[in-house]
C-alpha cells in the first residue's frame, strides 16, 4: 500500500540531461506516490532502434517521420520500459549506438510532433514523466516540474559505471566526451531543446543518493497538497 495519496490526475515533469538520473528517480517518486511512471527518452532511442535496424538515414526527417508512424502501431509500455510487436525492446535500448542515434532522431522536429499526442494521451490519467522537454512542452501545464541535473563529469562517471554493468565499458574520458557533444546537441537543437521551464524546481544530484533526491520531491510536492500521507492504519498486518 501507498502511503502517499496523488490528487487525481496529477502530472509530474522531471526533464535534465542524459545522466542526471532522472529516470531512476522518476521510477521510485510514481512507485512512492502510486502512479504510472513514463520515460520519454525511451520512446526515442526506440525510434534510433528500430532506424537502425531498418536501415533509415537518421539525417532524413521525412523517412524517419513515416517510420515513427509505422512504429507507433507496434509501440507498447510495458512493466520494464517498452515493447515492439510483442517483444521487450528495453535491454538493447541502453546501448551506446543506440543512445547517438536517439539524439539525433530527436533532434528532428518532424518527429518529435509525431510522438508529442503520444505523450500527452499517456499523461492523461496522471504520471511521472521524464524527458528533457516534458516541462516545457510535452506537459507544460504540469502543476509539479522538476529539473534534475549533476555535473556532467559525474553523469559521465554514473554513464560509464552503466555501461561497465552492461559489459559495454568505454574509457571513461570517452564517455566524457560524448556526454558533452550529447549535451550541446540536446541544447542547441531548434525545436523543443533540453532547457529548464520557468517554473520548475531545480535539484542537483552530484552529491545526492536518490532517496534524497526523491525526499526533496515529495516534501515539495507535499507541500502544495498534490499529494496526502495516509500512514497504513496497520501496518504489519
Amino acid at each position: 500500500m501507498n502511503e502517499w495519496q496523488a490528487v487525481a490526475g496529477l502530472k509530474v515533469a522531471i526533464d535534465g540531461p542524459s545522466g542526471s538520473g532522472k529516470g531512476t528517480v522518476a521510477k521510485v517518486l510514481a512507485e512512492e506516490i502510486g502512479l504510472s511512471v513514463f520515460d520519454t527518452g525511451l520512446l526515442y532511442r526506440l525510434a534510433g532502434a528500430v532506424a537502425l535496424q531498418r536501415g533509415v538515414d537518421l539525417n532524413d526527417g521525412a523517412a524517419l517521420t513515416i517510420m515513427v508512424d509505422d512504429m507507433v502501431t507496434g509501440l507498447a509500455w510495458t512493466s520494464h520500459g517498452v515493447g515492439y510487436h510483442g517483444e521487450d525492446w528495453t535491454p538493447r535500448l541502453r546501448t551506446e549506438a543506440v543512445g547517438e542515434a536517439a539524439s539525433t532522431v530527436a533532434a528532428k522536429p518532424l518527429v518529435r510532433q509525431g510522438l508529442l499526442s503520444l505523450q500527452r494521451q499517456l499523461a492523461q490519467a496522471g504520471c511521472v514523466m521524464d524527458g528533457r522537454d516534458i516541462g516545457t512542452v510535452v506537459l507544460s501545464d504540469a502543476p509539479a516540474k522538476f529539473f534534475l541535473t549533476a555535473s556532467v563529469r559525474e553523469r559521465a562517471r554514473r554513464r560509464w559505471s552503466q555501461l561497465k554493468q552492461m559489459g559495454q565499458a568505454d574509457d571513461l574520458d570517452a564517455v566524457l566526451l560524448d556526454m558533452k557533444k550529447r549535451d550541446q546537441r540536446d541544447r542547441e537543437r531548434q525545436h523543443a531543446p533540453l532547457a529548464q521551464a520557468a517554473d520548475a524546481i531545480s535539484i542537483d544530484s552530484t552529491t545526492l543518493r536518490v532517496d534524497e533526491v526523491v525526499d526533496r520531491m515529495l516534501g515539495i510536492l507535499e507541500r502544495r497538497q498534490l499529494i496526502v500521507y495516509q500512514p497504513d492504519p496497520c501496518p504489519g498486518g
